[in-house]
Formats: C-alpha cells, sequence, structure tokens
C-alpha cells in the first residue's frame, strides 16, 4: 500500500512539473523594426504564446499598458519581444535622429541599429571641398531609406543617424552650408 501510495504521489509531482514547464504567456512583440526615437503605439505590436520562465519580468506582457508617449531607446526589430527596458519617453533618449543624403552607397552591412563614423567635408570657397573631418563617431543608425529623383530614379541614399544636442549644431551647420558628407561604417561598435 506504501509502495503504490510513493509512486501515485511521484506520478503527480512529475506530472506537475511538466505541466507547469509546458506553460506558455501572451507577451508582446514587434510587427516589424521600430527605429530608435519611433512611437510605439499598441498597434505596431502583436501577441505571440512564448514560454520565458524566470526572464518573464523583463519582457512586456500582453496586458501590459503602454506608457503615455512610449518611444523606443533601443532598435526593436521585427518579430522579437519587446523587453521593458527599450521603451521610454523622448526626455530619457538623448538623441535625435538627423536625416543624411549621401551620394556614395552605404557601407556594406549598414542597416538600422549599424554603428557608422559621420566624415564632413566644407566647401572650400574654391568650388572644392576641405579636408574631411571626422564629425560624429559611432553614432547609431535609426533608419535607412533610398532617396529618389522626380523621375523616380534612385539617386542617394537617405540614413537617419541619432545625435546629442552637443554634436547637433555642428552637423546641422554643414548641412545648411552644403558639405559633402560620408559614411563609414564602424564594425567595432556596430549591434
Amino acid at each position: 500500500m506504501v509502495g503504490i501510495l510513493l509512486v501515485l504521489v511521484s506520478v503527480a509531482a512529475v506530472t506537475a512539473l511538466l505541466g507547469s514547464a509546458d506553460k506558455t504567456v501572451p507577451m508582446l512583440a514587434a510587427r516589424d523594426d521600430i527605429g530608435v526615437g519611433e512611437p510605439v503605439r499598441m498597434e505596431d505590436l502583436s501577441v505571440v504564446e512564448v514560454r520565458l520562465g524566470n526572464v518573464e519580468r523583463a519582457y512586456l506582457r500582453a496586458q501590459d499598458e503602454l506608457p503615455q508617449g512610449a518611444i523606443a531607446t533601443a532598435l526593436l526589430r521585427r518579430g522579437e519581444l519587446i523587453p521593458a527596458s527599450a521603451l521610454g519617453s523622448p526626455d530619457l533618449l538623448g538623441r535625435k535622429p538627423v536625416s543624411l543624403t549621401i551620394d556614395s552607397p552605404l557601407p556594406e552591412g549598414a542597416r538600422a541599429g549599424s554603428r557608422v563614423d559621420v566624415w564632413v567635408a566644407m566647401p572650400d570657397g574654391r568650388n572644392g571641398f576641405s579636408q574631411p573631418e571626422l564629425h560624429l563617431e559611432a553614432a547609431e543608425v535609426s533608419e535607412l531609406s533610398e532617396a529618389s529623383s522626380a523621375l523616380g530614379a534612385a539617386e542617394s541614399e537617405r540614413l537617419h543617424v541619432l545625435v546629442t544636442d552637443e554634436k547637433m549644431p555642428g552637423l546641422l551647420n554643414a548641412l545648411s552650408n552644403g558639405a559633402k558628407i560620408n559614411v563609414v561604417l564602424n564594425p567595432g561598435r556596430s549591434s
């Protein structure tokens, strides 16, 4: 009798353990890539059933409410779960996206989330340009797109880089004065 009771208790314990290990919970994931600084709304997210165990608290659950005016403070890739730490308000970001149009092709491997060095050559007043200078080191790319002409042909590429307020005046001065902008992938800092 005692032996049968021990076997039944063991079977019940194993069944309960396996049942709890197979528990999935509804979590939020990005429907498409969401760049740093972009607003995050419920319609940008989808619900997925996953098993996370002890790390569940680090991610947004389907029943969680998004903070008012939430933005992405890190790149959120399509299909990835949303870490609670990747949402914030614009004042926490400390960087703002600036659009750069470049005539040369983007470096191989450049994508949203990559880090790039931005080199600026100012006009020299003699129909040329001065020596290029490193203006932004390891700036994060928040978005990539192609700029097209009036006829629809792609002529240049456009990227948005995240710039601190400290570096903003120099970059805006260069853009306003017709500087040549070149972007170099910074592989040591790319994500």
